[in-house]
């Protein structure tokens, strides 16, 4: 069965949100291990000299679409692990070069952005970086950082920008791998689906706001009552951690509501997760 285009109601964004959670919980350490594995792999990227931030972005959509691959599996009782990060450059030739081609194209943009927001804050987000890495930097002279003008529309262009890079990227490398669409083709589909489903991923983005801030302002309040505050901060990076791998696997959910299922399958939740 093709992939269909479908409008979405606002309230499935919610759902999303919840049926990742549900997901993650059928394969917690997998599903962890996944997203522990890319960023290993993003690391290592990282250290090859002048183009590893480059390759580093150009392996966002291969992230995204491993997610999705793994997530489908786990949906059909299958398999969840590393090798479906690169499933999708073992198929036809035609497939894979669209896919290579978006992830280029993707990297180019997002490290261009990246370099914009540092021209125009002057270098400050780079200082900020360095100050924050260090756990003796005076809040002081933090908040001085901060207060700089350039930093405050460095930042703004940032979250303005990545918004909109996101939109034709947010479908386009499953589209290839399960529609075989072309690059031109998957990117307008995408953020055609995006539009379409505006209201939907507007709830999507709230509720995962939500999430993120009641657990933050539960665990300082259950901490702080027990007067272990440090183990409330301790727990920012497991908890990070998790709500990154949430936020992939919901990513598969998204895509079944807008195109009716990666491969035409049946990829609803079953009722005990619901």
């Amino acid at each position: 069965m093709p992939l269909l285009l479908k409008k979405v109601d606002p309230a499935r964004g919610a759902r999303w949100v919840r049926d990742a959670f549900a997901l993650f919980a059928r394969r917690p350490l997998a599903f962890t291990m996944l997203f522990v594995v890319f960023l290993f792999a993003a690391l290592v990227m990282s250290l090859v000299p002048v183009i590893g931030g480059v390759l580093q972005m150009m392996s966002l959509p291969l992230l995204s679409l491993g997610f999705m691959i793994a997530g489908q599996s786990a949906l059909l009782d299958g398999a969840v692990k590393p090798a479906q990060f690169v499933e999708p450059l073992r198929g036809d030739p035609g497939r894979r070069r669209a896919l290579l081609v978006l992830c280029a194209l993707y990297g180019v943009l997002a490290v261009a952005l990246l370099v914009a927001c540092d021209l125009l804050s002057d270098g400050a987000m780079e200082r900020l970086q360095v100050l924050m890495s260090s756990p003796d930097t005076p809040q002081a002279e933090v908040a001085a950082l901060l207060a700089e003008p350039g930093l405050q529309s460095a930042v703004i262009l940032g979250l303005v920008g990545g918004a909109v890079l996101s939109v034709p990227f947010w479908h386009a490398p499953a589209l290839v791998h399960w529609g075989a669409q072309g690059v031109g083709q998957a990117l307008f589909s995408s953020t055609l689906a995006v539009w379409r489903c505006k209201g939907a991923f507007t709830v999507y983005s709230l509720t995962w706001a939500a999430v993120i801030a009641v657990f933050g302002i539960v665990t300082a309040l259950v901490f702080g009552f027990l007067g272990l505050g440090n183990v409330g901060t301790l727990l920012a990076l497991p908890a990070g951690l998790m709500f990154s791998t949430v936020f992939y696997v919901s990513l598969l959910f998204t895509f079944n509501d807008s195109f009716g299922g990666a491969q035409g399958r049946d990829t609803t939740i079953d009722s005990d997760l619901a």
